[in-house]
């Protein structure tokens, strides 16, 4: 695990995977990668310049990565979720702390502020306060929603302002291990969230009565959203062992990652009403009854719980493989060439990844756990720009 404080490495890919992605993320010569202009999503924070600028490559199957760390000192950092005015708002687990990053920034990266601590919040094993999302009317609602653990189960809550935190969803499956805590808002408005099972054996996720291993839909009142699978229920997708991580591409296409069965973690491919076959299920199946993941690793090598997406490039962050796996992914919803990986033992567990709003990837380190072995930065919190564009366009 690396100590330093960023830099640019170098990987390789496929020949197909370079192709399509020099059309794809095309950068200008000339560009630096300082933050790029003003986007919809708001001003972008006042990021420091990477340590070491990308050298020019002749080889049309490697790309060049620019590492800079954001914030650092962190404990186990869990969701990251970005704000109108260029900050991003990030859970910490175990401490139930919620911390604004940037976007003012300071010698040593990103300023980082402490908005909240949740007295609520029950912490241990992987349960605590973990997935964040901020409301599409942010702006003039100030609502923050959390994915949160108590001793009872897990929840999902509404924060207001400087108000106390109301659950909206409560009844989801708490175990030691298997939590989920995925949270996000898709392009349609609408409220998702990922469980975990919650148990051993994997008895909630086929269970249609039970909130445990499955996409759940709702609205900002924490009611079944129109248009599920079942009206009364905020179920959108069952058979899931434990789901950290939503993402949707341009083509309002969603991912989630899955982890913690025994042989394989899963990149799935969400579609309403689909039966994902945990714990009939782990990896491919021949069941017709089942689909099948995009694709699959070995849980040894893998264990994903963040996902993000940029155009056709979509990011899983792992834990147990400590390092980010890359596909390239065709408008038809394909993988094209094999998947690619990078930061391979360089920082350590890697759990959370998200699209920042200039097109970089921010990626948080979980090595303030105990299967971690922390760095003295540790943890941190990742900005990653790639030499062939995504953030620093012209």
């Amino acid at each position: 695990m690396t100590g330093g404080g960023g830099g640019v490495v170098r990987f390789r890919r496929s020949r197909a995977l370079a192709a399509s992605s020099a059309a794809l993320l095309a950068l200008t010569a000339g560009c630096s990668f300082g933050p790029p202009g003003p986007d919809q999503a708001g001003s972008p924070p006042n990021l420091p310049r990477p340590s070491a600028a990308p050298t020019a490559g002749g080889d049309d199957t490697s790309r060049e990565v620019a590492i800079t760390v954001l914030a650092k000192n962190l404990e186990v950092p869990w969701g990251i979720a970005f704000l109108p005015d260029g900050g991003a708002v990030v859970t910490e687990r175990d401490t139930a702390r919620i911390l604004k990053i940037g976007p003012e920034s300071t010698a040593g990266g990103l300023k980082v502020t402490e908005l909240r601590r949740l007295n609520e919040v029950r912490a241990s094993g992987d349960g605590g306060l973990l997935g964040v999302a901020v409301s599409p009317d942010y702006a003039t609602d100030k609502t923050l929603f959390v994915y949160y653990s108590t001793d009872q189960d897990n929840r999902i809550g509404r924060l207001a302002g400087d108000g106390r935190l109301e659950p909206v969803l409560t009844g989801i499956p708490r175990s030691p291990e298997h939590n989920g805590g995925a949270l996000a808002f898709g392009p349609d408005g609408f409220l998702y969230a990922g469980t975990g099972d919650g148990t051993a054996e994997g008895s909630q996720a086929q269970n249609a009565k039970s909130l445990g291993g499955k996409i759940l839909r709702i609205t900002t009142a924490g009611k079944p959203a129109p248009g599920n699978p079942v009206k009364t229920s905020p179920v959108w997708t069952s058979g899931h062992r434990n789901v950290q991580g939503l993402a949707w591409d341009a083509a309002k296409r969603l991912y989630a990652t899955d982890r913690g069965q025994p042989r394989t973690a899963e990149l799935n491919v969400v579609v309403k009403g689909k039966n994902y076959g945990w714990p009939k299920a782990d990896g491919e199946s021949t069941d017709t009854k089942f689909t099948n993941p995009l694709t699959s690793w070995p849980t040894q090598t893998s264990s994903c719980a963040g996902v993000a997406v940029l155009e056709s490039l979509v990011a899983t962050a792992c834990l147990l493989g400590q390092r980010l796996q890359l596909l390239d992914v065709t408008g038809t919803g394909t993988v094209l060439g094999s998947p690619q990986e990078l930061l391979t033992d360089e920082f350590g567990r890697l759990r959370a990844v998200v699209t920042a709003p200039d097109g970089s990837f921010w990626v948080g380190t979980s090595n303030q756990e105990d299967a971690g072995r922390p760095n003295p930065e540790d943890d941190r919190i990742l900005r990653l720009v790639f030499s062939d564009g995504g953030a620093g366009r012209s």
